[in-house]
């Protein structure tokens, strides 16, 4: 079998580079990172076709193959890796699973422009623009009907860890920077989430990377 190659951007910062590696880091799947720092926009985006035909992170590369879509890679995992159990096994609760990831992928504007990803800083208050409190609102809707409904034998949001999870893990990391008063059912699960051998990884990848990048402090 192939070496998987993840490439990424800033932990601290990238928070589609956190979707791909947090669901192969927690489903224990092996793999080499590429890491791909913030630099002026024209050398960044240079470097980054070297290893993504978007321009963009992440990429996952098997082989000769790239795969450099976050569902797309998350569909590519759970096909190759069909032990690891990255969509829920109930054909319900895997279409569920399937459309809030989708929707996390498509929306959510105001909530990412004006609550941009930062593990390393607190930033209570901050963030509070137009829109933003209607994706919160959303947001935590979503969670509540997914641990109701298909939330039974783990705290993750269909029970056990799936890539449900790991789209919407970067936006318990914004709640967390902002300091979100959310129900009780989304406190308890962002526990969960942050509790995570993975997230701990990342957060630990997050404070020891040396760039600063002004825009997102």
């Amino acid at each position: 079998m192939t070496q998987l190659t993840l490439v990424i951007s800033n932990p601290n910062y990238s928070s589609w580079s956190l979707r791909a590696w947090f669901a192969l880091t927690a489903a224990g799947i092996p793999f080499t990172e590429r890491r791909i720092p913030f630099l002026p926009e024209a050398t960044r985006r240079e470097r980054i076709l070297r290893h993504s035909p978007s321009g963009k992170v992440p990429a996952l590369w098997d082989g000769d193959l790239c795969v450099w879509e976050s569902l797309a890679i998350g569909e590519y995992l759970a096909e190759k890796f069909p032990d690891k159990n990255l969509w829920p096994a109930d054909r319900a609760a895997r279409a569920v699973a399937r459309s809030v990831s989708a929707e996390m992928h498509a929306g959510f504007a105001a909530l990412r422009h004006h609550m941009t990803m930062n593990c390393r800083r607190q930033r209570p208050g901050v963030g509070r623009e137009a829109g933003v409190a209607e994706d919160i609102a959303r947001v935590t809707t979503i969670w509540n009907q997914c641990r109701t409904q298909y939330g039974q034998g783990g705290p993750f949001l269909f029970g056990r860890l799936s890539f449900a999870d790991a789209m919407y893990a970067p936006v318990v990391t914004r709640f967390k920077t902002y300091e979100v008063t959310v129900d009780a059912v989304s406190a308890d699960y962002m526990k969960a989430v942050l509790a995570l051998p993975a997230m701990q990884e990342w957060y630990a990848l997050a404070r020891a990377e040396p760039e600063t990048i002004p825009q997102y402090e």
